[in-house]
């Protein structure tokens, strides 16, 4: 269930970063424009965490893995 959160989290912070991102290309006064990248890149950056912690999650740790299989 844990491995799930993570996953939706992930989704959702790149869904954000994005959003902001693409409204720092598009905006037309540079006003604002600093804090709304600082805000894609922070939400960026959660979006790689959680999906870190998705992955790592899915692994395996209590069978062995041998290379001849």
């Amino acid at each position: 269930m844990r491995s799930l959160l993570f996953a939706v989290l992930a989704l959702i912070s790149i869904l954000i970063a994005a959003f902001f991102f693409y409204s720092y290309v598009n905006q037309r006064s540079g006003d604002e424009g600093m804090s709304k990248f600082i805000l894609a890149a922070v939400f960026a950056l959660l979006a790689i965490v959680f999906g870190g912690l998705f992955l790592s999650g899915r692994v395996n740790r209590t069978e062995d893995i041998h290379i001849t299989e």
